[in-house]
């Protein structure tokens, strides 16, 4: 049966793994990628076939779960944190940057390895974030908005970091592909709201008058999915596409009703995504440098932590 069979193993495993983790007291997110780890190709016994496949299908449940969170969220939610957002987040991935490539110089790694190691510490999982926020009833708080948008402006830094880190050793070339793709994000985030404010609540009426369960389910599935591709084929984030399609949708009579549809689809693939993260994990490397994974993990912990506090407190939260 091939992928059908990987996600009916994967289905049944979280289910059993999430069932014990939460007797334990502990989020289901953990059950998820110890299904993962499981039936992932480093621990032997049963394997999923296809894990590239499995990848893929999560990519959707990022961009349900950030559709789902732009459908909670509206433009105005975010007005207050805006300048902790756009000022503080390039301070906190500065400072980040700084701390990772610290990190790589005392592990002996070259300035470019080095480099890399930062840009990576100093972005945040919002996949990871937003469910732990859901699971412990935090969303909607101001401490929620003000992750919510540090996130999605690291969500944005990602795209010059994707241009100008493999130019190194010409940083002058990614310059012109740096300033289209800023142009072509502010282009997206115009046009959505400009015209998605005026287009997509009318789809919606007219769908929602034609009393179909299934097909307003269907027609949100297809906008939220859709215009993250459209994003895709722009050279942004597909899940970002997602997450302003979301956003726009909110603002329509039918957002609340959107969110209560796409929840169930949301949680499921969901499931895939944490599953495929436990996939990645390889006990033996673990174990062969356990010493330079802990002191990796103790020194990001603290190190960002601080960061992250230092930045809110200076903008008086």
């Amino acid at each position: 049966m091939g992928i059908a069979t990987d996600i009916i193993l994967l289905v049944v495993a979280a289910f059993f793994c999430g069932l014990l983790l939460q007797r334990l007291g502990q989020p289901l997110i953990l059950g998820y990628i110890v299904a993962g780890i499981i039936l992932g190709p480093h621990t032997g016994g049963l394997t999923v076939s296809d894990i590239h496949e499995i990848e893929l299908l999560a990519e959707i449940g990022i961009a349900l779960l950030l559709f789902a969170l732009g459908l909670e969220f509206s433009l105005k939610d975010l007005k207050p944190v805006k300048m902790v957002a756009l000022v503080g987040t390039p301070i906190q991935m500065a400072l980040t940057v700084g701390l990772g490539f610290g990190i790589g110089h005392l592990m002996g790694l070259d300035w470019k390895a080095s480099l890399w190691l930062g840009a990576l510490v100093s972005l945040s999982s919002t996949m990871v974030i937003l469910k732990t926020l859901m699971n412990q009833g935090w969303l909607g708080t101001l401490s929620s908005k003000v992750m919510i948008g540090m996130l999605i402006v690291q969500d944005l830094a990602v795209i010059p970091m994707m241009i100008i880190l493999p130019q190194l050793n010409n940083p002058v070339v990614g310059l012109p592909a740096l300033g289209f793709a800023a142009l072509k994000a502010a282009g997206f985030i115009t046009g959505m709201v400009l015209l998605g404010t005026r287009l997509l609540p009318r789809l919606m009426s007219h769908i929602a008058r034609l009393g179909s369960r299934e097909l307003f389910l269907l027609a949100i599935t297809a906008i939220g999915l859709g215009v993250g591709y459209i994003t895709h084929l722009a050279g942004l984030s597909f899940a970002f596409g997602a997450f302003v399609a979301g956003m726009v949708l909110s603002e329509s009579d039918y957002g609340h009703q959107a969110l209560s549809d796409i929840i169930p689809l949301r949680d499921i693939f969901g499931l895939l995504f944490f599953s495929s993260v436990g996939m990645l994990f390889d006990p033996g490397f673990l174990f062969g440098h356990i010493r330079e994974v802990i002191m990796l993990v103790i020194i990001v912990c603290i190190g960002k932590g601080l960061i992250f506090a230092g930045v809110s407190r200076v903008f008086n939260y």
